[in-house]
């Protein structure tokens, strides 16, 4: 019997991997490289990385800039670098009170970004998503006409998500709704693919994409709502059944306020957006104690506070470290840093688009497949 670790390898998989392997190469050089330094970085042949850069350019990933002027004996090579003209992210997010649309390109540059606030509870899911596509199709037919493609779709929404499906939006009511369907209804975005993810684990994957060296961190998404992502080693930790990061619910006062969950004492109900405006003292407290015992359990060195938090952090920020100090075993030998999101409200719908890119650069073989 042949095992996945014995079977051979395919041509086209050994093709796939090189694709990718140079686009990554070029995408995280500091500096343009040459065809040469990406094969010396690689370890792949010239003749291989000539014959891939020439695919990925065709293919409108890839462009070669002019050579630098002469300085010396020889002739200056040209560098590669990702085109800000080929294929592009639609990031589309909901929540209660707003939807989003952004479109960035491949090098992670936003493109166009539109925003409509109204009370999304009243449509229902089928309304919502219609009218969040109609501002998806608005940002699509933008950046077309600025030369760029649109590669896929991806749906940030505030609940738990099961591929397609959201399983449950308490706040704004919705349950076991296929988003990617009716998304696709809107007749501008029926030819892409869509993906569907929880809107704070797309703002930490946003975020990450920022962050610079540090690669473990807690991102708090502050709305109606409060949901967190979990970022380890640079990776986004979803749990088991993909549901991780649901801190809004993490109870702070057992016998405290009524939940929509159903619970009492939930942390949004103390930190949530409507809640904050209320009581900025009360609403750090409740921050303080949910994150603390995030930390005890999780060890994350970095706590960063994003959406509705990032205007109020620094009224926020003595209350929470107060707590954080308290609470955490730790926090003599190793203090928790607490930081403002450096993209702000957008990190959940700019996430959103940063993971359409994300899968282009991962598998470029797949997009080549798909435009030629």
């Amino acid at each position: 019997m042949t095992t996945r670790s014995s079977a051979p390898v395919r041509q086209s998989s050994v093709r796939a991997h090189n694709l990718a392997l140079v686009l990554n190469t070029v995408a995280n050089s500091a500096d343009p490289p040459s065809r040469a330094a990406v094969s010396a970085a690689t370890g792949l042949t010239r003749a291989t990385v000539s014959a891939l850069v020439d695919d990925l350019i065709a293919g409108g990933l890839v462009t070669e800039l002019d050579p630098p002027p002469r300085t010396g004996a020889g002739r200056p090579a040209a560098g590669l670098a990702l085109t800000a003209a080929g294929p592009a992210g639609l990031g589309l997010e909901i929540n209660v009170d707003y939807l989003a649309a952004c479109v960035v390109d491949l090098t992670g540059a936003v493109r166009q970004r539109f925003t409509e606030h109204a009370d999304q509870r009243p449509a229902g899911a089928a309304g919502a998503l219609a009218a969040l596509g109609r501002l998806g199709a608005r940002a699509r037919l933008a950046a077309e006409a600025d030369g760029l493609v649109i590669a896929g779709v991806a749906l940030a929404v505030p609940g738990l998500v099961s591929g397609d499906l959201v399983r449950v939006a308490p706040n704004l009511g919705w349950q076991n709704t296929d988003a990617a369907a009716l998304l696709r209804g809107v007749p501008e975005l029926a030819d892409l693919p869509v993906a569907v993810d929880n809107e704070a684990n797309l703002a930490a994957l946003g975020e990450l994409r920022v962050a610079g060296a540090n690669p473990d961190f807690l991102y708090v998404s502050g709305e109606i709502g409060i949901g967190a992502g979990v970022v380890i080693d640079g990776e986004l930790y979803r749990g088991v059944r993909g549901w991780s990061g649901e801190i809004g619910h993490v109870t702070v006062y057992p016998d405290g306020r009524p939940c929509r969950c159903g619970a009492n004492g939930c942390l949004e109900q103390y930190a949530g957006q409507e809640a904050l405006a209320a009581d900025e003292p009360l609403a750090a407290a409740a921050l303080g104690i949910a994150l603390s015992a995030v930390v005890n359990l999780l060890d994350v060195p970095v706590i960063v506070l994003g959406g509705a938090f990032v205007p109020h952090f620094e009224r926020l920020r003595d209350g929470i470290e107060a707590e954080l100090r308290r609470r955490v075993l730790t926090a003599g030998l190793a203090p928790v840093t607490l930081r403002a999101a450096s993209l702000g409200a957008e990190a959940a719908v700019r996430g959103a688009a940063d993971a359409v890119i994300r899968e282009v650069r991962e598998d470029p073989a797949g997009w080549l497949r798909r435009t030629s």
